[in-house]
């Protein structure tokens, strides 16, 4: 069995952003990733300084390229199935059949999306969005519609209108509040409480929606929320407690990313309710230098022990 100092589990923003960090402070580490970012729906992206265009395959291409030049990183493509306990670290059992120990683990496993609509899944990341400041230049001028799928949507409907001309759709279950409602009228946003039932359009464009009273209402770019669950079993089957967010349940982390869970640090999507590449990112930095940290400090410890 392998042995490692610390295992990074995601290979996307978060978890290469971590990974680099140790690297860099020369710790033996594996990167394992199953190639299923959540990002792979959108074409580029956008708002992370110095990569504002770019698809986010090629970013992730290219953190692999740097970290590769650092003789103490491996990588193995191959998803973690499972996580436990043995001794005074941990054992990862991979989809390969390896199994793999480390001393410390980063979770940067992210979430995956369901969406409220079937018609929205083959236009997710293109038209359908989440993130106005991930996308909203990008599709500027257009007709927006929001979709309503959890708490806090109608905020989202207020911020949209330095976009485009918007139109709030309750989908009969998020009425805004009077505070709401004043502030979607004095920022120009239509309010529709008719369910919205099907998006038309060809391939991932839209044209119109259709509502549940059978009218076709004009739209060409929709926002909503998706419902998020953890993408992996690893941070509930290691004991780490979760936390609820607006669209599902995130990893609970303190501020330099440490779960629950002893020798366990947690960063992106799936320790977090804000959703954002720069974030993440930024997350990652944290629980590389806090594992880095972790290590220091045990085998300091350890020494003064037996001293």
């Amino acid at each position: 069995m392998d042995q490692y100092e610390v295992i990074v589990v995601g290979g996307s923003f978060a978890g290469l952003s971590a990974a680099m960090q140790l690297a860099r402070a020369r710790r033996r580490l594996l990167v394992v990733d199953a190639g299923r970012p959540r990002n792979r729906f959108a074409p580029t992206s956008h708002g992370f300084l110095g990569q504002d265009g770019v698809p986010p395959a090629d970013i992730m291409r290219e953190g692999l390229t740097q970290l590769s030049r650092y003789p103490t990183v491996d990588f193995i493509h191959a998803e973690a199935a499972s996580a436990g306990r043995e001794d005074d670290g941990l054992v990862l059992a991979l989809s390969d059949g390896a199994e793999v120990r480390t001393r410390k683990l980063i979770l940067a496993t992210g979430v995956k999306d369901a969406l409220p609509l079937d018609s929205m899944v083959p236009r997710w990341g293109v038209s359908v969005l989440h993130c106005p400041y991930c996308h909203g230049y990008e599709v500027r001028d257009r007709r927006f519609a929001v979709i309503a799928n959890a708490p806090g949507a109608a905020h989202q409907a207020v911020i949209l209108p330095d976009w485009g001309p918007t139109t709030f759709y309750t989908q009969g279950v998020f009425e805004p509040s009077g505070e709401e409602a004043g502030l979607l009228a004095a920022r120009g946003v239509g309010i529709e409480r008719t369910p919205v039932t099907e998006l038309l359009g060809e391939g991932s464009e839209i044209r119109a929606l259709r509502l549940a009273d059978g009218r076709e209402v004009s739209a060409e770019v929709v926002f909503t929320a998706p419902s998020t669950r953890m993408a992996s079993p690893l941070a509930e089957q290691l004991g780490c407690a979760f936390a609820d967010g607006m669209t599902g349940p995130y990893i609970e982390v303190d501020s330099m990313q440490q779960t629950s869970a002893p020798g366990v640090f947690a960063a992106g999507d799936a320790a977090t309710s804000m959703y954002n590449a720069t974030l993440a990112s930024a997350a990652g930095v944290m629980a590389g230098v806090a594992a880095h940290r972790a290590l220091v400090l045990d085998a300091a410890h350890g020494a003064l022990r037996h001293a």
